[in-house]
């Protein structure tokens, strides 16, 4: 690609201004103050004000610039985003979007195709609602591109580029945002960090209304925000994708190229192409006096960011990061103050140096974005060219899957019951998906076991650890969607299509029921969308029981946790009320004509335990992470059906918890240890015949003296000099030592009190009991493993480890684990369960529900708060 023009003469020249790119800006186009009542950086615009001012444009010019919808929120805001090109281009979108479709497909265009089609640039602000100043930046953006009059740099743009600039990702976090900070302005912006008005309260405005980090949330594409934003980016094909964001106050600017490690299925192109935006970058932000870094701290390996899953596509997408005033004003730490109208303006240069590259190198773009995909198609071959899912388990995980696969853009295949593939007959079926496609690279970022860190940025990696300097990682290194799904998965180089059939997003999960069933109805406990048909079940009124040891009927094996619906005790229209539920979720419903069994518990056998609709509470609120408390919630609430009431944290010691069955208590940092009478209430809670689920931080909280519910400890670090872990412990003075050689002083300053190595995120096996029930539907999890939490079994005289991880050999699934965790975490407690009293304490040392993306555990999350009432009433 060629490099890019020089900068455009239009830039102001004093760096001392501080200014926006100066241009004669058209009378014609409404200002932001006339519409909104302030100038551009004078003050946070808030979403509905954003959304407002962004139709006021378009009506004012209705031939440049369309605003369209791409979803609404959970609070009801409105997702948008404008379309700015010259009319010419705005005449023919159609015709555009299907050139770029051609493209996108793998097929070359004509030289005359590129030299009409203009290349899309999508500009996405503030997908983090308090990084408050990219919004405002895309709201200029806007302003710019409309009214600069007799600009040449602005005339090349929308001439060869369709921007598309989406100016909020997050409506319902920013105006958390912007409300507290209204709420604490007085007579003058306060540059104080500490000052209340940049201090935001709990959950923070990062968040959105489930409190996802939606940079997080591309493939697992579980939040409304991203499924539009995924659906309106394939539409559109666009050959840059910028994410702009915000960091520390203290910070300068980050603008590409990223930092190491890149993810191998990242071209030499892409990254080329990085190097070049930054370098027009690196101008303007010159001619400004704008200090910036680049190839620093963000990386370019985990999937789910705004920048990478772009990149996957055969985007080059980048993160911009500006130092956040978190407010109209921040006092850095050096002395400097740091505004608001500073920042926006920042976001502008980099924006508009961005677009400059691309208007003036559109061909090559298009060109590379083209290459990008047919190398994909031609690339996969092979023995892992084809991904098959079983279907005979975890069925309602695959297929739902395969629909999140397709609505990125992904074809999947329907084999028939019965079909062989890699070398295996599959009797219930099987999903197909072919690598050679024009998203192959991502197809094998999201599917294959494993991805794989450069070789040398692992040998840095545990060099630093050597020096005892921290890792550069900085998200997971494990992703893997059919091990996070549970999903049974093959690869292969050939398999058998001709009978199959394309799968939709928009397609019904196909439910399995027959007609019948005069004495009553059977729910295989095997995966949850099952769970989900038992929760709604119940909270429909209808009588159902869960046995703790399977049984045979009919020369079938239910396994433990199954549920049986009989027809006496319940309405008469039950079996067609079950089937009316089950078509709707696409679960599996065996309708009995009597009460025998062949073999293992009859249905009036103890090991049955009468089910009622679980009422849940969770503490909520400061002192628990946003995160795991809003994912928690999420997962309970809208993948399993089941409603949950948040109860404050500091409202805990007070509130009648005898109401409910089951209380949550998230994630956290110890900070609901030190209230008053919350200890107690929550101790009364679970004694009383309460089953209390501790989250990660909470399963060590209640393992402390304070609560002593768990009788399990946090370890240090694995240590083979115990005399010396001793004496660090205890006493004032030491023995005397001679230290001869550089390994005996390694020895004597060695920390023997540390916890262990910070894991940034792998997948592991865990090994089931399956003689407990709460292990019901499992032999064993796979498991996200991140922190450095590792605790001790409990042992068998005060609970059981229903999960523990597996041998050391036999553990890691996908990532990058070092060696002294692998060994120390195997046969380490996943989930424990210790009776109290009349009640039961389980606990997850590693979250169940992170980034709701681990769908593989959600029937065990069932377990705990579906099954375990039963079994402890």
């Amino acid at each position: 690609m060629a490099c890019a023009a020089s900068l455009s003469t239009s830039l102001a020249t004093t760096a001392a201004a501080q200014t926006y790119p100066s241009a004669d800006y058209s009378d014609n186009i409404p200002t932001l103050e006339a519409v909104i009542g302030h100038d551009h950086g004078e003050e946070l615009t808030t979403p509905s004000e954003i959304v407002e001012y962004f139709e006021a444009l378009a009506a004012a010019d209705p031939t440049r610039m369309q605003v369209r919808s791409y979803g609404e929120t959970w609070q009801g805001r409105d997702l948008t985003y404008a379309i700015i090109s010259s009319p010419e281009n705005m005449q023919r979108l159609e015709d555009i979007q299907a050139d770029l479709s051609t493209l996108a497909s793998g097929e070359a265009l004509s030289d005359s195709q590129l030299d009409e089609t203009p290349a899309v640039v999508w500009l996405s602000y503030g997908v983090h609602g308090d990084e408050i100043t990219p919004p405002d930046s895309g709201v200029f953006m806007a302003y710019h591109l409309l009214a600069a009059e007799g600009n040449a740099l602005v005339d090349t743009i929308l001439d060869n580029t369709i921007v598309i600039i989406d100016p909020a990702q997050n409506p319902d976090g920013r105006n958390r945002f912007v409300q507290s900070f209204i709420s604490t302005r007085g007579l003058e912006a306060q540059g104080d960090r500490y000052a209340a008005e940049h201090d935001q309260p709990w959950p923070r405005g990062r968040y959105n209304h489930y409190m996802f980090d939606l940079n997080r949330d591309w493939f697992a594409m579980t939040q409304p925000e991203t499924k539009g934003k995924v659906a309106a980016v394939l539409e559109w094909h666009p050959v840059v994708y910028v994410d702009s964001h915000e960091m520390s106050g203290d910070s300068t600017y980050f603008f590409p190229p990223s930092a190491d490690p890149f993810n191998p299925n990242i071209t030499d192109d892409q990254r080329a192409t990085q190097v070049r935006l930054g370098q027009n970058m690196a101008r303007y932000f010159d001619e400004f006096g704008v200090p910036y870094f680049t190839r620093e701290v963000y990386d370019a390996f985990y999937p789910g960011y705004g920048d990478m899953w772009p990149t996957l596509n055969g985007a080059v997408a980048m993160t911009f990061e500006q130092a956040s005033p978190r407010g109209l004003v921040w006092q850095r730490r050096d002395g400097t103050e740091l505004t608001y109208a500073e920042g926006v303006r920042n976001n502008v240069l980099s924006s508009l140096a961005t677009l400059e590259t691309v208007a003036r190198n559109k061909e090559d773009f298009l060109r590379d974005y083209g290459a990008y995909r047919r190398s994909a198609i031609s690339e996969a071959s092979g023995a892992e060219r084809y991904y098959v899912f079983d279907l005979s388990s975890g069925r309602y995980e695959a297929e739902s899957l395969a629909r999140r696969l397709v609505a990125q853009g992904i074809e999947v295949q329907r084999a028939p019951a019965g079909s062989r593939h890699c070398g295996a007959a599959y009797d219930a079926g099987a999903l197909i998906v072919d690598g050679a496609q024009p998203q192959g690279r991502l197809i094998r970022t999201l599917l294959s076991p494993s991805t794989d860190l450069p070789p040398d940025f692992v040998e840095e990696q545990e060099s630093r650890r050597e020096r005892d300097l921290g890792h550069e990682l900085y998200d997971v290194t494990a992703w893997s969607l059919p091990l996070m799904d549970g999903v049974e998965a093959r690869q292969c180089a050939t398999v058998a299509l001709g009978s199959a059939t394309a799968v939709s997003a928009d397609d019904p999960i196909p439910a399995m029921t027959t007609p019948g069933g005069s004495y009553g109805q059977i729910v295989p406990w095997t995966d949850s969308g099952q769970a989900r048909l038992v929760i709604a079940a119940l909270r429909a009124g209808l009588q159902g029981r869960t046995t703790d040891e399977p049984f045979t009927k009919d020369g079938r094996v239910f396994p433990a946790g199954t549920v049986v619906f009989p027809a006496a005790g319940n309405p008469g229209d039950m079996a067609a009320k079950l089937r009316g539920m089950a078509e709707r979720i696409g679960a599996e419903l065996v309708p009995m004509n009597d009460s025998w069994v062949e073999d293992g518990p009859n249905f009036g056998s103890s090991a049955f335990a009468t089910m009622t609709a679980p009422r849940i509470a969770m503490a909520w609120g400061e002192g628990t992470d946003a995160t795991s408390a809003g994912n928690t919630r999420f997962v309970l609430e809208r993948d399993l059906g089941l409603p949950v009431t948040p109860i404050r944290a500091s409202s805990l010691a007070r509130a009648d918890l005898s109401e409910y069955d089951v209380l949550i208590l998230p994630d956290n940092y110890g900070g609901l240890a030190g209230e008053i009478g919350r200890a107690d209430a929550i101790k009364t809670f679970v004694r009383n015949g309460g089953v209390l689920v501790a989250i990660s931080g909470s399963v060590s909280m209640l393992a402390s003296e304070d609560y002593g519910l768990l009788s399990t400890k946090l370890e240090y670090a694995a240590t083979e000099d115990e005399e010396k872990r001793k004496e660090d412990a205890e006493g004032s003075r030491a023995p005397g030592t001679i230290l001869d050689s550089d390994e005996a002083y390694e020895a004597q300053i060695r920390n023997t009190q540390e916890r262990p190595e910070d894991v940034p995120g792998v997948i592991l096996r865990a090994v089931a009991n399956t003689d407990h029930w709460l292990a019901a539907g499992y032999d064993g999890a796979n498991v996200l493993v991140t922190g450095a939490d590792i605790y001790r079994p409990l042992n068998d005289g005060d609970g059981t480890n229903v999960f523990r991880f597996a041998q050391a050999d036999d553990m890691l699934l996908s990532g990058y684990l070092w060696e002294e965790n692998r060994a120390q975490l195997a046969y380490k407690p996943f989930v424990m369960a210790q009776r109290q009293g009349d009640g039961l304490v389980i606990g997850f040392t590693q979250s169940p529900t992170t980034r709701a993306y681990l769908n593989g555990l959600n029937l065990l999350l069932a377990n705990a708060v579906v099954l375990a009432p039963a079994r402890v009433r």
